[in-house]
């Protein structure tokens, strides 16, 4: 995967700006708030459909401007391929063009451009909630499994129908009766769907985050990873879907009265977390920060290494934005000794001996 150009108009502070990338490692260098960040965001929203940071989409048009535009070129194997992605202020609906073909649905544009973006942010993942770990899941798998985001929006759409069903029950227990379980038996399809996709991502994701793991810290320590299911359903289970979709029945079907009491669906892949352990221990409570870095760094980069095994040994494109001065020392020299063999756009506000095959001046949303 190569992001050959990137194409942009009235993005942020950045009013137009036409950037070549070359195969190997490319550097964008300058102060905070210049427009480096921005340019990974539209970099990013061509191969995810949306922003990595907060807000709506509208948000990323720049300041009295009556749309904003971005076009990605990039090579996938041997094929040239452009996405590109027009977006207005006062319409909720994207114009998306896959190779100038009109894109129905934005998120099928997820799986054609890979990327893996590594932010200062992504340096929490392990001390944070449940929900950014579910985040991290959910980014990965849906670019290698086009139909896991699928069913991730249905299963987004079921649960918010059958939550505003709960929420109206006691004013119409009829209607609430004789729907419940109509919406009870879609979610439970769902969520059995996703969390048989979640526990076979984490199966392949543990070597990986091993390995770097242990190539950062010398073997010294050990991580290991588990699925927590919300639901208590028992691990062999959630490799089976059938199993796995008659265990979250179970749950939607007989217990109708305590979810009235709480306004809201109770169980479901909603809740569920990945665990994260070192040497047997919650890393989340007891890891140092530092050992909290390493671990977030190698689940980024095994997550690369996953995309390059499904894709046929064609690694995505890595975007890393200002994680190097967060980094000490050692982190920092193991990151940059695996770019070899991989497209990297990173940020920085100053060179710091970074090994630069193209290095691009940012100087308030002009890049030279």
């Amino acid at each position: 995967m190569f992001c050959r150009n990137i194409y942009v108009e009235n993005f942020r502070n950045i009013e137009s700006a036409d950037v070549d990338f070359c195969e190997g490692t490319n550097v964008l260098i300058g102060e905070n708030a210049q427009g480096k960040t921005n340019l990974l965001e539209a970099i990013y929203m061509t191969s995810l459909g949306k922003s990595f940071r907060q807000g709506s989409d509208k948000d990323v048009i720049k300041f009295d401007s009556e749309y904003c535009f971005i076009r990605n070129s990039y090579t996938d194997d041997t094929r040239d391929m452009e996405i590109s992605m027009r977006i207005f202020p006062d319409r909720r609906a994207k114009l998306v063009e896959q190779n100038r073909v009109k894109i129905r649905r934005t998120s099928e544009i997820v799986g054609g451009f890979k990327i893996v973006l590594f932010c200062p942010e992504h340096l929490s993942i392990i001390k944070e909630g449940p929900a950014v770990r579910r985040n991290f899941l959910d980014v990965a798998i849906s670019q290698i499994r086009p139909l896991y985001i699928r069913s991730l929006q249905r299963y987004n759409t079921i649960l918010k129908e059958r939550n505003a069903l709960i929420r109206s029950a006691e004013e119409n227990r009829e209607l609430f009766n004789s729907t419940i379980d109509l919406f009870s038996d879609q979610l439970a399809r769902e969520a059995a769907i996703i969390t048989n996709y979640r526990m076979k991502y984490i199966e392949q994701l543990k070597g990986h985050v091993l390995k770097c793991f242990a190539d950062m810290t010398g073997d010294r320590e050990i991580p290991t990873l588990e699925y927590i299911s919300s639901s208590k359903l028992y691990q062999e289970d959630c490799f089976d879907i059938k199993k796995c979709e008659d265990a979250y029945k179970s749950l939607f079907f007989g217990h109708h009265d305590r979810e009235i009491a709480a306004d809201s669906t109770l169980w479901g892949i909603h809740k569920d977390d990945l665990e994260i352990n070192l040497n047997g221990n919650r890393a989340r409570i007891f890891a140092s920060q530092g050992q909290q870095r390493s671990l977030s760094l190698a689940l980024k980069l095994s997550e690369g290494e996953i995309i390059r095994e499904e894709c046929g040994g064609d690694y995505p494109v890595f975007l890393f934005d200002d994680v190097l001065s967060e980094l000490d020392s050692g982190r920092r020299e193991y990151l940059l000794s695996n770019l070899k063999d991989k497209q990297v756009i990173l940020t920085c506000c100053e060179k710091n001996n970074i090994h630069t095959d193209k290095l691009i001046t940012v100087n308030n949303g002009v890049f030279i």
